[in-house]
């Protein structure tokens, strides 16, 4: 799973042979993320806080 970059202490990533549409996955600790990309939309989340995905969303 490559990593596309780190800021902030969030890792974004992808799976080389995953599924569409594309979309990105986020985590940092315990907590993970995935968005869409084109158009970026919450797709999961797992233990990240409101103020914490909207911050992530603008990154994206």
């Amino acid at each position: 799973m490559p990593t596309l970059f780190y800021l902030f202490g969030y890792r974004f990533y992808f799976w080389s042979n995953d599924h569409e549409p594309i979309h990105v996955h986020v985590s940092k600790g315990d907590s993970e993320a995935k968005f869409n990309v084109n158009d970026v939309v919450l797709i999961d989340n797992y233990c990240f806080k409101k103020n914490e995905l909207r911050l992530i969303e603008s990154l994206i």
